[in-house]
């Protein structure tokens, strides 16, 4: 039994654009631990529900609540303890990497001694130290995803919301990300990310929603969900 406040709560939400309710009174609650996947087709609501509870657009209907407190009531507190890396994520070309990381820290308050080792642990894993003092103009779009990455890890946030986090990531990053994912969880915060990639969603995945055309159809553990089938036999089946 679940008597623990979930690190992330949605509950009725409602997002409508002129006459198309693009989400329709979604809930759902990611706890602390969870690896969360969000899964649907484009143009099914992921994204737009994404936006909203990292606090980037408003909503019409509903409640989004991070770690019991309101997104809307209490946005700069939210904000402190949620990091965000979106699918295809602007970073300050004019910086250099370590510039970029140590002015993320600097906004979330990570102590220099603590920043300093994350920095380094984090840019040893992706591989991304001999790049740090390079300018971030001079990075392949990999380089950029593995910066951003960094600097959501920085603070250790109670909640990581990652929207397509693997794209552009070689096989190795991809594989050291997954086991930074679960150490994060292992500490008690909580992922919450959408892919498209069913196979590694199934994989990583604790916990699984589905939604089709703004509407929740399936939500659970993957184990309950997936049974006998794969996530992607799951999934194809509920668009006939």
């Amino acid at each position: 039994m679940e008597d623990r406040v979930p690190v992330l709560a949605v509950s009725h939400f409602t997002k409508t654009f002129g006459e198309k309710r693009a989400v329709d009174d979604v809930s759902l609650a990611v706890m602390p631990g969870d690896i969360y996947g969000f899964v649907g087709h484009n143009g099914a609501g992921k994204t737009t529900l994404i936006r909203s509870i990292v606090g980037v657009a408003g909503f019409d209907g509903g409640t989004i609540n991070i770690e019991g407190m309101s997104v809307v009531d209490q946005p700069i507190a939210v904000k402190r303890i949620t990091a965000y890396v979106p699918d295809n994520p602007d970073v300050y070309d004019f910086l250099t990497g370590i510039q970029y990381l140590d002015y993320i820290a600097d906004i979330f308050e990570v102590p220099a001694a603590v920043r300093r080792e994350r920095i380094e642990r984090y840019a040893d894993k992706l591989s991304l130290t001999s790049a740090l003092g390079d300018l971030i103009s001079s990075y392949s779009h990999g380089m950029k995803q593995k910066v951003v990455l960094i600097g959501a890890l920085l603070h250790e946030p109670k909640l990581l919301v990652l929207d397509e986090p693997f794209v552009g990531l070689d096989p190795e990053a991809s594989y050291t990300l997954k086991g930074l994912m679960r150490e994060l969880t292992e500490r008690g915060s909580a992922i919450f990310f959408s892919s498209h990639v069913l196979e590694v969603v199934e994989k990583l995945c604790n916990k699984v929603a589905i939604i089709k055309a703004g509407k929740l159809i399936v939500d659970g553990s993957t184990e309950q969900i997936v049974g006998d089938k794969s996530l992607e036999d799951v999934f194809l089946g509920l668009g006939k």
